[in-house]
């Protein structure tokens, strides 16, 4: 048992490492003033503005909205705190989050106690494995309890929050990682956050890897998985019977889909669904689970799809809708929601005003109000009390201050598809022939939209122009948009980004002779394969925690339960990985290379940017290699924040200059 031996050490370091401390005092927010005219001299911010942390991450209310938990920056480093909303901000909890541990969600169970969601990566036999575990933080008294801490699996999945105060929740949690051993299988405990004591209400199952449960608290439902046939099964539990029984099956290499209940009724066998059919729009449904047929439709979604459902405190009741739609992000459907965001919208018509977190009752909300040139302030609206207090601005040091202006724009690619990019023009500078640099994102199933980016701000601040093009592959433009990258990595979503430039030049916003290619993750790879396939494009290439290998990064699944399955959707990208893959083709790199790469990213391995800076080395090109020893994957400190701009600055003076 010498893998579980270490995986508990890891985890007993986890826990050790979560010691108390105390933060200074968050900042206050100031006015937003108005931006420059585009010809104006204006002073520039130094580095250090943009390297600083946002004031909090994941906020959110705790039930009576009187708390407020979240990811805050304190020293230059993130720490879980709790704290009162408004009054003494003194009565507070915080917890210190060990390197190389990422944060997966926090969870207000009552009032008094968060539930705490850590993933850390664990060196097993031969391979590197993500264990999730669970941890309670007392508010009053900062008593950190990790939960199930006799489980030794891999994974753990909460299910259930009770909406009445109490402290149960349900956590699926595997007690081993050998599939010989019993406990593979995740069971379902009962599990008390105040004094870690729990019971197993649901034994394990042969294929079974998710539970789901209904208002109650009682476990209703199981999603099963075979990896040979890639088919998952949908298990149900009627609320008049004790035997699960399949329902549903879905071939997920297909892109088919279960109907898993958003929420499930404890009185009966109706829930909350959300239809997707093709060639029909999206609904929200309440349909009974046995026999399908729909009691009512809530929404239906005319020009979006849905990509979610905010369901409020008490399980049950829709609030609102996520949508694949950059712009309408969310539609709400509670008229209490609507009344708050109807408040946030008149109280700031020219900024975007993002609910972010509410209380149980519908009275009081987090929200942030921010432009695509400014981060934004956070602010506690109280329907009840008639008030709205402005609690911080997301970075003191910037402020209410407008930087450069942000639009929407679309080019069409080579092909004639329409593409859609954010571009992003120096403030004080005139908008002609301007150096540049084209930002692919990551993903690379995701999208750029028109949001403060602190990246893109930071290099136009000093003086370039900044497009963000959302390649096809991207999300946020239909099923049909997405599905137009299968087969297509360095193909034709690497030309979109080339397109980009292209269109640019063409425009007279960009001067063709200085243009560089910048990214992270997928990013870093498309920068990194623009240098090689399109070595006379570009003037240099930053590439930030990104894929050099192509061929490994969509094989390295290592024991994952879907490792066929993921390598199977992997496939679909592309016919040959390796011929793709920039670490083959240093021979055609021409421009210069920057990599940025911390030793504690748990998403890419930092042997990526090793091995391509090795090779590089191997092959005499030019390249620079920044190794960070504490940074992770998302720059969540300070410190690797501004040395990761420092390096960016001093490299693009040296290769392509903005003066």
């Amino acid at each position: 048992m010498a893998v579980v031996n270490i995986m508990m050490r890891t985890v007993a370091v986890l826990v050790a490492a979560m010691a108390m401390a105390v933060g200074a005092s968050p900042s206050i927010a100031q006015t937003p003033q108005p931006a420059a005219p585009a010809t104006e001299a204006v002073a520039k911010l130094p580095t250090a503005a943009f390297a600083e942390l946002p004031f909090v991450e994941d906020p959110s209310l705790s039930p009576n909205g009187q708390y407020l938990a979240g990811i805050f920056a304190i020293g230059g480093e993130q720490r879980l705190m709790m704290m009162p909303v408004v009054g003494d901000r003194t009565a507070r909890a915080v917890v210190a989050i060990p390197d190389g541990t990422q944060i997966n969600g926090l969870t207000w169970v009552n009032d008094d106690h968060l539930l705490v969601s850590m993933t850390v990566l664990v060196p097993v036999e031969s391979d590197n494995w993500y264990v999730t575990r669970y941890f309670s933080i007392a508010r009053a008294s900062g008593k950190i309890t990790r939960l199930l801490r006799d489980e030794n699996g891999q994974g753990m999945d909460l299910l259930w929050v009770p909406s009445d105060g109490s402290s149960e929740v349900l956590i699926a949690s595997q007690a081993t990682i050998y599939t010989n051993e019993e406990g593979f299988w995740p069971a379902v405990y009962r599990v008390d956050v105040a004094t870690g004591r729990h019971r197993r209400v649901e034994a394990g199952r042969v294929n079974v890897w998710q539970w789901g449960a209904d208002v109650r608290g009682d476990v209703r439902y199981g999603i099963a998985y075979n990896d040979v046939t890639q088919q998952e099964s949908l298990l149900f539990r009627s609320a008049n019977g004790n035997a699960l029984r399949n329902i549903e099956r879905a071939n997920l290499l297909d892109e088919g889909q279960l109907n898993v209940p958003v929420a499930l009724n404890g009185d009966s066998d109706t829930a909350l669904l959300v239809k997707s059919e093709d060639g029909e729009a999206d609904t929200l449904v309440e349909a009974n689970m046995v026999t399908g047929a729909a009691v009512r439709t809530i929404y239906t979604a005319a020009d979006h799809d849905i990509d979610g459902v905010w369901v409020a405190r008490d399980g049950q009741t829709p609030l609102g809708v996520f949508t694949n739609s950059a712009a309408k992000p969310i539609v709400w459907i509670d008229p209490a929601m609507i009344a708050h965001q109807a408040a946030l919208n008149a109280a700031s018509p020219k900024s975007v005003a993002q609910i972010i977190s509410v209380s149980a009752d519908r009275t009081k909300v987090l929200a942030l109000i921010s432009t695509p040139d400014n981060p934004g302030l956070l602010f506690y609206q109280d329907a009840t009390a008639g008030q709205m207090v402005r609690l911080a601005a997301m970075n003191g040091a910037i402020g209410g201050k407008r930087l450069s202006r942000v639009k929407v724009v679309t080019y069409k690619a080579r092909d004639g598809l329409a593409i859609e990019a954010v571009l992003t023009l120096p403030r004080g500078r005139t908008a002609k022939a301007l150096p540049f640099i084209v930002m692919p994102h990551g993903g690379p199933w995701s999208h750029d939209s028109a949001t403060y980016d602190y990246w893109a701000q930071f290099l136009a601040e000093r003086g370039y122009g900044v497009i963000q093009p959302n390649f096809r592959g991207s999300t946020g433009y239909g099923q049909d948009f997405t599905d137009k990258g299968h087969g297509q990595i360095g193909l034709a979503m690497q030309d979109d980004v080339t397109d980009a430039v292209r269109w640019a030049v063409a425009e007279g916003l960009a001067d063709p002779a200085r243009v560089c290619i910048v990214g992270a993750s997928y990013g870093g790879y498309a920068a990194m394969w623009g240098i090689a396939k399109d070595p006379d494009q570009y003037r240099c290439a930053i590439s930030i925690a990104g894929v050099s290998n192509m061929r490994k990064e969509a094989s390295d699944f290592g024991d994952s339960a879907r490792s066929r399955l993921y390598r199977r959707q992997w496939a679909k990208m592309s016919n040959d990985f390796a011929a793709v893959s920039p670490i083959n083709a240093i021979d055609r790199i021409k421009a210069p290379l920057l990599m940025v790469h911390g030793k504690k990213d748990v998403t890419v391995d930092h042997g990526q940017s090793e091995r391509m800076a090795a090779a590089m080395r191997r092959a005499g090109k030019a390249h620079d290699f920044v190794s960070l020893p504490l940074a992770d994957h998302y720059f969540t400190r300070q410190a690797d924040r501004l040395a990761l701009l420092a390096a960016m600055e001093t490299f693009l003076k040296a290769h392509n200059p903005a003066d």
